[in-house]
């Protein structure tokens, strides 16, 4: 089985209220871009893909949020007046969490207890609440769109099931004819 998917440790949220939550966020798919604003990866790719990906899914099914996890280039990136104007500059409008910040070794605390390799990381969270895909570095945006599709299909499958109508010979297999 999947895990749940930890509650992120930040700092405070761009975009969204202080106290904006995963917990929240439960019964509809959660996409993750884990970033920072200097990683050219994340700049040239991930966060443009996050982008394109909340666009193509209907908002009652996808919700995107970023996690701006700094480890490195504390003080050219590391305050929040600094990711405030990079949201701007590159239209982010989606909730933006601030990692809290790490101890002597200097990896932010949701980085470090998922066991993050870097960024990008993407998370895929189902609409339990479980953590589903954890991917270091690129995908190919019909991946990605696959992943996304079939986490968000398995939902509309319980929907269904569950809507059935077991007086009419059926139930969460399927439908017996007359």
């Amino acid at each position: 089985m999947y895990p749940m998917a930890a509650p992120f440790i930040t700092q405070s949220w761009l975009n969204a209220a202080d106290d904006f939550s995963l917990a929240a966020l439960r019964g509809r798919v959660v996409l993750v871009e884990v970033f920072q604003m200097l990683c050219p990866g994340c700049v040239s790719h991930a966060l443009p893909q996050a982008q394109k990906a909340a666009r193509h899914f209907s908002a009652t099914d996808l919700v995107l949020i970023g996690l701006h996890s700094v480890f490195e280039h504390h003080q050219a990136q590391g305050t929040r007046a600094a990711l405030q104007a990079f949201a701007h500059e590159y239209r982010l409008e989606f909730p933006i969490a601030i990692d809290a910040p790490g101890d002597a070794d200097a990896v932010p605390q949701t980085m470090r207890h998922y066991a993050m390799r870097g960024t990008p990381t993407l998370l895929l969270i189902d609409r339990e609440g479980r953590l589903r895909i954890q991917h270091f570095g690129v995908l190919e945006d019909m991946a990605l769109g696959a992943m996304i599709m079939s986490v968000i299909a398995e939902g509309a499958l319980a929907v269904a099931s569950a809507s059935s109508n077991p007086a009419a010979g059926c139930d969460e297999l399927g439908c017996v004819t007359p």
